[in-house]
């Protein structure tokens, strides 16, 4: 009976230093959370279509709704037209500024004939001039050509001095052109930021996913209307999740940013699935154990968060307990 006893005692005893030796199955314990994005709006007006359920898995880039733009489209239309008149009064005043230089051109044209047929009427005279001095014709004609060229020359004077008051005032008129030009100029300056400034509101009406993601939540419908600001829906990145654990001071010293990693996805009655996990951060400070979660060492007052991402095949949801192994 006493080495029945004595066996069954040496037995106990080795069970006990085997359960003492056998490594715990995790490090930390936490919950699973991915990284959640609130849209809103952009624009103020009708909701014209939103079209997304919740649990609805969205390309990054699409556009899933749209908000009443029609104001801006006729603000957008008016400025358009605004611009064109602008445009309008600038080609007119290019106009006249050409037809007064053609003027300005026929003048010049003019004294250039009149000055050759000064020099023309000069050479005759030249000529008549000693005909006169040889008695072959009569001193009349001399004469004559001499009151022409006077009469040239007082065209050709006139016409200097229509030059010369052309010129001064086209040089006024000139500035004038100028600066008006320059006012339309500043407008249709105005007007284009003007432009830019609603193509950018209309395409805030645009309602576009920021990336892949599957909706979380919806909190408006189609129809209703909205403000800048509003929130439309959440959406979050479940492909890639993350488990949030606490370690002591202690475990923090044989963890360090890019190690990997077992991760364990509690679906609890001791169902588990591994992933592979890699850290991704680590915090800088120490907080209270959080009294929801569990540490390797629960006396310990001060823990670190650690975060860990793991590639999610779609059966990890946002708040499953998780597990860890450093």
């Amino acid at each position: 009976m006493k080495k029945i006893i004595f066996m069954a005692s040496v037995s106990l005893m080795v069970m006990l230093a085997a359960c003492s030796k056998k490594e715990k199955a995790y490090d930390a314990t936490g919950t699973f959370e991915a990284t959640e994005v609130t849209i809103s709006a952009k624009a103020t007006g009708e909701l014209k279509s939103f079209d997304i359920t919740e649990g609805q898995t969205i390309e990054g880039g699409a556009q899933v709704g749209r908000i009443d733009t029609y104001q801006l489209e006729l603000k957008k239309q008016q400025l358009e037209t605004q611009r064109g008149q602008l445009a309008a009064s600038k080609r007119q005043m290019s106009s006249n500024r050409s037809a007064t230089n053609s003027q300005q051109l026929d003048l010049n044209k003019q004294l250039s004939s009149i000055q050759q047929q000064i020099a023309n009427a000069q050479r005759e005279r030249q000529r008549y001039a000693e005909l006169v001095k040889d008695g072959a014709v009569p001193r009349k004609q001399l004469d004559d050509i001499d009151n022409q060229i006077k009469v040239l020359n007082r065209q050709m004077e006139a016409t200097r001095d229509q030059i010369r008051s052309n010129n001064a005032a086209l040089a006024e008129q000139g500035k004038g052109i100028s600066a008006q030009m320059d006012g339309i100029d500043a407008q249709v300056a105005g007007i284009d930021a003007q432009q830019r400034q609603l193509d950018d509101q209309i395409a805030n009406a645009d309602i576009v996913a920021p990336y892949k993601g599957t909706v979380l939540e919806k909190y408006v419908e189609q129809g209703e209307y909205v403000t800048t600001g509003k929130p439309l829906f959440k959406m979050a990145d479940v492909e890639t999740m993350y488990i949030r654990v606490y370690v002591t001071s202690a475990q923090l010293q044989s963890i360090k940013v890019g190690q990997q990693c077992k991760v364990f996805a509690d679906y609890g009655n001791g169902q588990r699935k591994e992933y592979a996990g890699t850290v991704t951060w680590i915090s800088s400070r120490s907080e209270f154990t959080p009294k929801t979660i569990l540490t390797d060492d629960e006396r310990a007052d001060l823990v670190y968060a650690v975060k860990i991402a793991i590639k999610n095949d779609g059966y990890v949801k946002i708040g499953m307990y998780g597990e860890v192994k450093f």
